[in-house]
């Protein structure tokens, strides 16, 4: 007994400074061991694999989460609330259009210092975000700085315009995003489009792309999605998880409500249950089931026909890593997902001061569609065809 007490004497004895270091040393050598890696590229060897790997620098280097942040769900929320706080609004030209059904959506575009004949990006924001959502002006500000025209798509009642009609928006549904971009098409004949979705709206974009599996004429060369929920069953599964999942759950699910407020129905405390509620019945699903089977793209992407650059983090509190299709991006030749080990959900901060420079996420951004409008390639060519190369520096 004596020994034991002489040797709790000792550990409390024991220089402060020392145990800091130790603790400090062993925190070090975990994020260097377990954050910091050079991400996963899925993608079949061939030409578009080839592409990137030549002209999109950043998929070759390592990513350096922020040391003081670099859990899942850290890394989703301080992303939020840093871009929320630094990033000014942006000022945009703002166009209503008038959807075939009755309904309205707000394009929200920003074409400053670019030629007419710029290509254009169409951006698509996640379940409840519009063109001042944080992560979009970031995206945006990237866009500019390389010349690209760009046009945020608010979907149906967001952006503050008012729903003329009770339906909204869905993942499986990509009748409101032909007609946009139908609608870009007729304004700028001629010039590339492209588009970028991050979440949902990345499940929208890709339902879109897949929808155009065999057509001749691909409306969009070339696209990008951001965290998107790839797997709608394991994503929704991982977002229920309490506690601080089941939180983020329940602020979405109460924009969503919002958003609808006005038809008086029940109050849903999580994303499934609003689906469940609203969406199936307003899209003519029998249940949950049948719509997150429909919503769902990990299984399409062999009908994806356009280069689609993936930005997916392997800690994605809404879409385990499990859930990501790696395996079916190594047999495509059109499709690339890139895994960073962290990064969170819309997160991928980086430095020990973010926002000071570009974040990783759109520094991959900005390398692909640089590269896409200024390096020619025989596999781009064959796919879309490039507008004024000297429009983006």
């Amino acid at each position: 007994m004596d020994w034991l007490l002489s040797s709790l004497d000792a550990l409390f004895e024991f220089p402060r400074w020392y145990a800091g270091a130790i603790l400090g040393t062993g925190f070090l050598t975990y994020y260097l061991r377990e954050a910091v890696k050079q991400p996963i590229l899925a993608c079949s060897n061939g030409k578009f694999k080839d592409f990137l790997l030549a002209h999109v620098p950043i998929l070759q280097e390592k990513y350096w989460p922020t040391l003081w942040c670099f859990e899942s769900r850290a890394q989703t929320v301080l992303a939020s609330l840093l871009r929320s706080s630094f990033l000014p609004n942006i000022k945009y030209q703002r166009e209503i259009l008038k959807l075939s059904d009755g309904g309205q959506v707000a394009l929200d575009w920003l074409e400053d210092g670019c030629p007419a004949s710029a290509p254009v990006v169409i951006i698509l924001p996640g379940l409840t975000g519009e063109s001042q959502a944080e992560y979009v002006k970031c995206l945006v500000n990237s866009a500019s700085r390389i010349k690209l025209r760009v046009v945020v798509f608010n979907n149906r009642g967001l952006g503050g315009i008012s729903l003329k009609t009770p339906r909204t928006y869905c993942a499986s549904k990509c009748d409101d995003l032909s007609e946009v971009v139908n609608h870009v098409r007729s304004l700028n004949p001629g010039v590339p489009l492209v588009a970028a979705g991050v979440s949902m709206g990345g499940l929208i974009l890709g339902n879109y792309l897949a929808s155009q599996f065999s057509k001749p004429d691909k409306p969009i060369s070339a696209a990008m999605v951001i965290s998107v929920p790839w797997n709608v069953f394991k994503g929704t599964e991982s977002i229920e998880k309490p506690v601080l999942n089941l939180l983020l759950n329940r602020h979405l699910a109460g924009g969503l409500c919002k958003n609808i407020e006005r038809y008086r129905l029940r109050h849903s405390k999580t994303i499934r249950e609003f689906d469940k509620s609203y969406t199936t019945k307003q899209f003519g699903y029998k249940d949950v089931q049948s719509y997150y089977t429909d919503a769902t793209i990990h299984d399409k992407l062999h009908k994806i026909e356009v280069p689609l650059l993936c930005l997916s983090a392997g800690d994605d509190p809404f879409q385990p890593l499990e859930a990501i299709p790696v395996q079916a991006a190594y047999k495509s030749q059109y499709v690339a997902i890139v895994v960073t080990a962290r990064g969170g959900h819309i997160g991928f901060l980086e430095g020990l001061f973010p926002l000071y420079h570009e974040q990783y996420m759109c520094r991959l951004f900005t390398q692909y569609f640089t590269a896409l409008f200024t390096d020619g390639s025989d596999f781009l060519d064959s796919v879309m065809k490039p507008a004024n190369a000297s429009c983006v520096v």
